[in-house]
């Protein structure tokens, strides 16, 4: 007796409904941090902030070793030159600093106060709101009434303030933009850490005898890293724009040293000048980290959303 087969199967493989069906279980297979990583690799804006920061990583810290100037030195003998000028491609300011190669120090300056102000800022922020959605009750109740303190308060003018009364340096500067920055962070991982105390794992671990630092360490932050992540490249690129409106009131940091806003303040006087070499590769060099550091943010976003769907 011949056996007869049916090709249901093969043609509901083959049919574009059944053919969609498998790619999209495809798709799907495949460890969280690939899924994550194809998220991210699909939000086109991400890539693009990725390879922007690449590129000033680059043109700041490595840049100098292959086009070296004197940032320390006054030239008065070749001030105010135009780009183009033989050895110096984007022209001199008033004191003969070659405005190229101050472009890679001064985002050195920029870069690295605002990485570091945005991870202490970060760090604190993460602590308070874990500890305080976590503990609940009264102490959360002072903990956010800090936090709507500060919040009232505008940066700027603190910033300002700290500079009037300190010289001002890369480390004071750091410490102050931390320090007024951390109250966003504090209120995303608070929010956070209220859903996440009354999950199993949580409940579990107090169970069993686990102190309230252990659980708030072992479970509450790593399971905000998501949050966390996110909202650290936000805060690095709020500041370096905290760096520069500080600088270019004339309250930032001193010459020689200088950051980006520190140029744009050095180059207003001379805009009627017509020196437009001055101002606009420094305020184009903020404009695109800034933009970088929010559309990579936006990927991670993507990166750490396990409940949203791959496009």
């Amino acid at each position: 007796m011949t056996t007869v087969t049916t090709p249901a199967a093969d043609t509901a493989a083959t049919t574009p409904a059944g053919a969609a069906k498998a790619a999209r279980t495809a798709k799907g297979s495949g460890s969280p941090f690939r899924r994550g990583l194809r998220r991210f690799t699909h939000n086109r804006l991400a890539v693009f902030g990725l390879i922007i920061l690449g590129f000033f990583l680059v043109f700041c810290f490595i840049g100098p070793l292959v086009y070296p100037t004197d940032q320390v030195h006054t030239d008065l003998s070749s001030t105010m030159l135009p780009p183009g000028t033989d050895g110096h491609p984007l022209g001199t300011d008033d004191v003969g600093y070659d405005v190229l190669g101050r472009l890679m120090i001064a985002g050195q300056v920029s870069i690295i106060i605002g990485l570091a102000a945005g991870v202490l800022a970060t760090v604190i922020g993460t602590l308070w709101g874990a500890i305080s959605g976590y503990v609940g009750g009264a102490v959360d109740a002072v903990m956010m009434r800090i936090v709507d303190a500060g919040i009232a308060i505008p940066a700027t003018f603190l910033l300002l303030i700290l500079s009037a009364i300190m010289k001002p340096s890369v480390p004071l500067m750091i410490v102050v933009i931390g320090l007024v920055s951390w109250l966003v962070p504090a209120r995303l991982v608070r929010a956070e850490s209220i859903s996440l105390k009354s999950r199993e794992y949580v409940l579990a671990l107090r169970a069993m005898g686990g102190t309230h630092g252990r659980a708030v360490m072992k479970h509450i932050v790593p399971n905000t890293v998501g949050t966390i992540v996110v909202n650290a490249t936000f805060q690095v690129a709020d500041a370096i724009l905290l760096v520069a409106y500080v600088s270019f009131l004339g309250m930032g940091l001193q010459k020689p040293a200088t950051d980006w806003g520190a140029m744009l303040t050095g180059g207003m006087q001379y805009t009627y000048a017509g020196a437009w070499w001055l101002i606009f590769p420094a305020g184009l060099c903020i404009v695109l980290v800034v933009v970088a550091f929010n559309a990579i943010g936006d990927g991670l976003r993507d990166f750490f959303d396990v409940k949203g769907r791959d496009r």
